[in-house]
């Protein structure tokens, strides 16, 4: 065993007790896989954060730790463009006082077009791949497409080509395009990656994934545990 797929498996079983991976481990956890992620670290006190974010650069973006808080949009959880100290200082003072509170993440601020790229293991189909539009309007979009694991790259590129925003990704009235092979690259090796766990995951979601001519970043992660007892029966 590798020592980077031996670290994906600490990761994993390190969250059982709380049934999911908090965002920093994730990000970790792609980071391994080979996944662009953003720069970011883990702030225990402003000073922390604000050092951090001198050393990337501002604006920032912060996000809530907490192994409570799952959805950490609803709580207020997730703010961007952070561009001074002042700021910085503020949003970490009320995360503060988020339910489980642990810590603070603070990246590196990456654009693009915000995708969905998500996996659920079916008790009946096995390991399901979405692609989809994606960032805090999912639900209301509903613009998905789905294939069952494993993945081939014309299996990818008919999941594309059945969005019916996909004009958004080939640079619609001038807008930047998406790297289509950076996009099918990062499709299949999630779709290999939902492979290698199923057995350990019920579901991981990549919301957004910010796709642009130069990269596709793993922007926010969630991985949910499954009960490994039951899947190995299936």
């Amino acid at each position: 065993m590798s020592d980077s797929r031996a670290e994906v498996l600490r990761i994993v079983e390190a969250a059982r007790a709380d049934g999911w991976v908090l965002e920093p481990d994730a990000k970790r956890l792609f980071s391994l896989a080979g996944f662009d992620v953003p720069r970011l670290t883990v702030a225990r006190t402003p000073e922390e954060a604000d050092r951090f974010a001198r050393e990337i650069g501002y604006p920032v973006v912060a996000k809530v730790v907490s192994p409570r808080i799952l959805h950490k949009s609803d709580v207020g959880g997730v703010v961007v463009g952070i561009a001074d100290a002042g700021r910085l200082e503020e949003v970490f003072r009320r995360f503060r006082g988020i339910e489980g509170f642990v810590g603070m993440i603070v990246e590196e601020t990456v654009s693009g077009i915000e995708l969905i790229l998500g996996a659920k293991i079916d008790f009946q189909f096995g390991p399901m791949i979405l692609l989809g539009m994606g960032g805090t309007g999912v639900e209301i979009y509903q613009d998905v497409a789905l294939r069952m694991a494993p993945l081939s790259g014309k299996d990818v590129h008919a999941m594309i080509a059945g969005l019916k925003a996909r004009r958004l990704l080939e640079g619609y009235r001038g807008a930047e395009k998406v790297d289509r092979e950076k996009l099918t690259e990062t499709v299949l090796a999630f779709a290999a990656m939902v492979m290698e766990l199923r057995e350990r995951i019920a579901s991981i979601d990549i919301n957004p994934l910010l796709c642009s001519s130069r990269r596709c970043v793993v922007a926010d992660a969630r991985i949910i545990l499954g009960r490994h007892e039951s899947i190995a029966r299936r």
